[in-house]
């Protein structure tokens, strides 16, 4: 069975110095790249917001970490990140971006804010993620990067509704932990839907 490795957001902006800091964040980048010469296919998805996006506390004059209703759903306010062709939307410095087969760009409806790797948060759009991966055969991904309470989880959450076996590298993740506890039930419900949680080692030896 054909696998994918999935990096997820491995972005400076979700790095410990970005504009939406995750403690560690760098630290996984290492992690990956052991992982990488596993796998055949590297996939790597991008935030990619256009300025102005509507996710932005900016856009809204509203505090960072409020929550509004926007378009009929909740949505957190957060910094100004990962702005298209920014220094912050570029992947973290040392990984091996030369192994990376193919960029998934998602985020990019400035009205509709997108967690998963696969479709925005109102499921209106997809990203063409899911359409890639079955193009080359792929039914087995395993998922590493940031942040683990929110892109990793929705990302592994869709991928197990699109019927791919889904494992999450643990160490390979890191959280934002907006509210303390996020990361572990994140951890509880991707492993309550069906996704296996491993550790590198596990598939480095």
């Amino acid at each position: 069975m054909t696998q994918a490795l999935l990096l997820v957001d491995v972005q400076n902006d979700f790095s410990p110095s970005g504009a939406l800091p995750v403690v560690d964040g760098d630290q996984i980048v290492p992690v990956i790249n052991r992982l990488i010469p596993h796998f055949k296919h590297i996939v790597a998805t991008k935030d990619w917001h256009p300025a102005g996006h509507s996710s932005f506390a900016s856009s809204n004059q509203q505090n960072v970490g409020e929550v509004i209703v926007l378009d009929g759903i909740p949505q957190i306010m957060w910094p100004d990140h990962c702005v298209q062709d920014s220094e912050g939307a570029e992947f973290i410095s040392g990984l091996n971006v030369e192994a990376i087969t193919k960029v998934i760009y998602k985020g990019t409806n400035p009205k509709i804010d997108s967690y998963s790797g696969f479709f925005d948060n109102q499921r209106l759009q997809a990203t063409g993620l899911a359409d890639y991966l079955h193009s080359k055969g792929i039914k087995e991904l395993a998922i590493v990067g940031l942040a683990t309470d929110y892109c990793v989880k929705f990302t592994a959450l869709d991928a197990v509704s699109l019927g791919f076996k889904t494992t999450v590298v643990q160490d390979a993740c890191r959280g934002v932990e907006m509210v303390q506890g996020d990361v572990e039930s994140a951890w509880k419900q991707m492993k309550q839907v069906g996704c296996k949680l491993i550790q590198s080692e596990d598939i480095t030896g």
